[in-house]
C-alpha cells in the first residue's frame, strides 16, 4: 500500500461515468420531494442549503418541485461545491430555472462544511481574502442567461483552484470564493433576500446532505465537520435530509467478493446520529433527532441497463459500467482497482451478479434532522 493520500473525489471518470449509468440522484431528488410539504417558509424566501451540489441535479429537481409547489415564493439556494467542472456542469441548469421560476437567488461557494451555510469563512485570515462575486443577469431568456454565465468561466478558472490537504488528500479552496446570481429585473422584489458580504445569515429551511463523506471516516468525525454545523445552520422547523450508502445489496457483494477484508459502510445512521447527539451537547433539546426505521430509511436505485444488456452474454460496455459503480459507491481506491487490471476475475464475479439480479442495484438510506420550531 502507498501513503498517497486518497483522494476519491476528484476522479472525474468515475463520477460522471456513474453518475450517468445510475438513477441515484433521481431517486434521491424523489425522496427530497417528499419533504417538501413539511416545510413552512417564512418571508422573505424559502431557504434551501445544498451541501454538495455536486453537477446540480439534485438541486435543479428541487427547485423544480419547489416551484410546483410554492410558485409563488421566492427561493434562496445555496450550493456547496469545490470542484470546477461541478461548478460548469451546475450553471448550464440554473437558465431554466432562472425562467421558470424568476423569484431565484441561486449561490454557490466552495467554502468547507462549517462556512458554507453562512458564505463566510472561519479563519480571519481568508475572512479577510473572501472572493465575493454578484452577478445579475439581463434579459428574460434562458439562452441569454445561459451566454452570461459562461463568460464567467476566466473568473471561475482564477477562483475555484484547489489544493489537496496533506493529511487526507481531500480537495481545499486556495480562495475563498461566493458567487451570487439572480435575474436583474427582479432585484428590486428580491432585496431582502440577495446576500451581502459579511451578512452571516443561515436559518435554512432543507438543508440536503448526500453522500458529503468518505464511508470510512469515523462517525465522530462526520459529525463534528459536516453534521453539527449543517444542523446548526437550520431554521426553526428547518429540516436537514441526510443520503449515505448502506451497502447490503449486490454492489457490496461484487467489492466483497475481490476484498473481502475491507469493512465498506462501518458507520450506519444509528452511528451518525448518536455522534451527532454527542457533538451538539447541550444543543440538542433543540433538534428532532428521531431515526427512522424499515423501508421509511431506506432508498434503492439501478444502474441504466437494457433487458437485452443482460443477457447470456453481457457485454463489455456494461461489465464496466457494473464493475465502476460498485467500486465507486464503495469508494475502493485507484491503487487497489489498478491491482485487479491482468485479470477478469472482477469481470467474471460482476457478470455472475447481474445474471442473479437482473441488473444491478444500490441501497443508500436516508433521515433527518429537525429544528424544533
Amino acid at each position: 500500500m502507498t501513503d498517497k493520500p486518497f483522494r476519491f473525489f476528484d476522479n472525474r471518470l468515475k463520477y460522471l461515468t456513474f453518475v450517468n449509468t445510475t438513477n441515484e440522484k433521481w431517486r434521491i431528488s424523489e425522496r427530497v420531494a417528499q419533504e417538501l410539504p413539511r416545510l413552512t417558509p417564512r418571508p422573505p424566501a424559502l431557504r434551501v442549503f445544498d451541501a454538495g451540489m455536486g453537477d446540480a441535479t439534485v438541486l435543479s429537481n428541487t427547485m423544480r418541485a419547489m416551484h410546483q409547489m410554492y410558485p409563488n415564493v421566492p427561493f434562496y439556494m445555496v450550493g456547496k461545491e469545490i470542484s470546477l467542472e461541478d461548478l460548469r456542469l451546475s450553471l448550464d441548469k440554473i437558465p431554466d430555472r432562472l425562467v421558470e421560476h424568476p423569484a431565484s437567488v441561486v449561490v454557490m461557494t466552495n467554502l468547507f462544511y462549517s462556512e458554507a451555510p453562512w458564505l463566510h469563512p472561519n479563519a480571519p485570515d481568508m475572512a479577510e481574502r473572501v472572493v465575493w462575486k454578484s452577478i445579475a443577469l439581463e434579459g428574460q431568456s434562458s439562452i441569454g442567461f445561459q451566454e452570461q454565465l459562461r463568460d464567467l468561466d476566466p473568473f471561475l478558472v482564477e477562483n475555484w483552484q484547489v489544493r489537496s490537504s496533506p493529511k487526507t488528500g481531500n480537495p481545499l479552496y486556495v480562495n475563498p470564493t461566493v458567487l451570487v446570481i439572480y435575474r436583474k429585473d427582479f432585484d428590486f422584489l428580491l432585496d431582502n433576500v440577495i446576500p451581502s458580504l459579511g451578512d452571516r445569515r443561515a436559518e435554512y429551511d432543507l438543508v440536503l446532505a448526500s453522500q458529503p463523506w468518505r464511508a470510512r471516516t469515523p462517525a465522530a468525525q462526520k459529525a463534528r465537520s459536516v453534521l453539527a454545523p449543517l444542523t446548526r445552520s437550520l431554521a426553526p422547523g428547518g429540516r436537514m435530509m441526510v443520503v449515505q450508502s448502506a451497502g447490503n445489496d449486490p454492489g457490496e457483494q461484487i467489492v466483497n467478493f475481490v476484498w473481502p477484508d475491507i469493512e465498506l459502510f462501518p458507520v450506519n445512521r444509528y452511528d451518525l446520529v448518536a455522534s451527532l447527539r454527542d457533538e451538539l451537547g447541550a444543543e440538542v433539546s433543540k433538534f428532532d433527532l428521531t431515526i427512522p426505521n424499515g423501508g421509511d430509511a431506506l432508498l434503492s436505485y439501478r444502474m441504466h441497463t437494457l433487458p437485452e444488456e443482460v443477457g447470456p452474454s453481457i457485454g463489455t460496455s456494461t461489465l464496466s459500467a457494473a464493475w465502476n459503480a460498485a467500486t465507486y459507491v464503495a469508494q475502493i481506491e485507484d491503487q487497489l482497482i489498478e491491482e485487479t487490471h491482468g485479470s477478469v476475475a472482477h469481470f467474471d464475479i460482476t457478470g455472475e451478479t447481474l445474471h442473479k439480479y437482473g441488473g444491478l442495484w444500490f441501497n443508500d438510506e436516508v433521515f433527518t434532522v429537525s429544528r424544533l420550531p
